[in-house]
């Protein structure tokens, strides 16, 4: 089998190019990312290609996929939230260019990140399965083009019915390699590793709707490699147990809940974004506090896959890797970009890619 990776070196792409290299039954990857990694990895092939440029600035995407058994589409730009015509060049635009080039070339099978942020708010006593609706949040430009892409997923199935497409939505994707990238996308320069640590964590607020689902990322490539693999089609949700809420998190931190109202806490993260000093705007705060949960029955029984790790160990993960400031030797995951913390200051915190 030969696969190709489209945004293969981020939190998502690094995980599924490890698991993908392990298996037998994939003999060639080719990974495709904005910027060339400093990393060798088992298998892979390397090539630069950026989705907001158009096929004269580069090489044609259908050139690269031609001859592939599958392609996985991964590249989602989540930063800047101060540009959001800068996003969704390379999310839909780029998806748009993914999906004509799959078309083209004749891949069998493409795989494609969705997001559990494509859903429509649902309701608070029981899980939704994958028919629930993918509207988003109309406040978040990370949901609205998540639910486009859907959209977009929609028709393409409905035209090219004799390729088999996937989509994964998984909750909140987590693990130690991904601290620096998700510190510098959603926390800020203003968390250092020594303020990262549960001990230091008094309290965590107590927000009604505020519960939601994670999973580490390797669990996440392995579900990816599954879905490759086997001869399935349609959606697929994927976190691990349990739900993380307000009660769960005050017990893993050893913390307090405080009781705040959602628009307290919504013009405290306004504040905070407006002043530039974190890059997570207050979009994703309402989509956060408006995410159902979701059932992954379906990703057990079809996919025979479960996580290897519970919600509470990919979180500690994360906190972990925000204690010691770990990366991987990619430029999404590099720990020690170039600038530092200074350069996302004087870059807008925010304001780019």
């Amino acid at each position: 089998m030969r696969v190709v990776i489209v945004g293969a070196t981020g939190n998502v792409g690094s995980a599924v190019v490890r698991a993908l290299a392990a298996d037998p039954a994939v003999t060639s990857l080719t990974g495709l990312a904005r910027r060339k990694p400093r990393w060798q990895a088992d298998k892979t092939t390397w090539r630069q290609v950026d989705l907001r440029a158009s096929d004269g600035d580069g090489p044609p995407l259908a050139d690269l996929f031609r001859g592939a058994d599958a392609v996985v589409h991964l590249a989602w730009l989540i930063q800047p939230t101060r540009d959001p015509a800068e996003t969704w060049r390379t999310n839909v635009l780029g998806t748009a260019r993914v999906l004509k080039a799959v078309a083209a070339a004749r891949v069998p099978a493409l795989v494609c990140a969705s997001s559990v942020a494509a859903y429509s708010p649902g309701p608070t006593d029981r899980a939704v399965d994958e028919s629930w609706p993918t509207h988003g949040c109309p406040t978040s430009a990370y949901s609205r083009e998540k639910a486009y892409v859907e959209r977009m997923l929609d028709t393409f199935e409905a035209e090219q019915r004799d390729i088999r497409v996937v989509r994964m939505r998984p909750g909140f994707l987590f693990s130690r390699a991904s601290a620096a990238q998700q510190r510098r996308y959603f926390v800020g320069p203003l968390l250092f590793g020594p303020l990262a640590r549960p001990e230091l964590t008094p309290v965590v607020p107590d927000v009604a709707g505020l519960r939601f689902q994670v999973l580490h990322t390797d669990d996440a490539a392995d579900a990816y490699r599954r879905a490759l693999t086997r001869p399935v089609h349609g959606a697929f949700n994927l976190a691990a147990d349990p739900v993380l809420d307000p009660a769960q998190l005050a017990r893993i931190f050893r913390a307090r809940r405080l009781k705040l109202p959602p628009a307290v806490l919504r013009a405290a993260v306004a504040g905070a974004w407006h002043g530039r000093l974190i890059p997570a705007s207050p979009g994703l705060l309402d989509t956060l506090l408006r995410l159902p949960v979701m059932d992954c029955s379906r990703a057990h029984g079809e996919l025979d896959w479960r996580p290897g790790r519970d919600a509470e160990e990919a979180l500690r993960a994360l906190v972990d890797g925000l204690r010691h400031n770990a990366g991987a030797p990619t430029p999404p995951l590099d720990p020690h970009p170039p600038g530092g913390r200074l350069r996302e200051f004087a870059t807008g915190v925010g304001q780019r890619p």
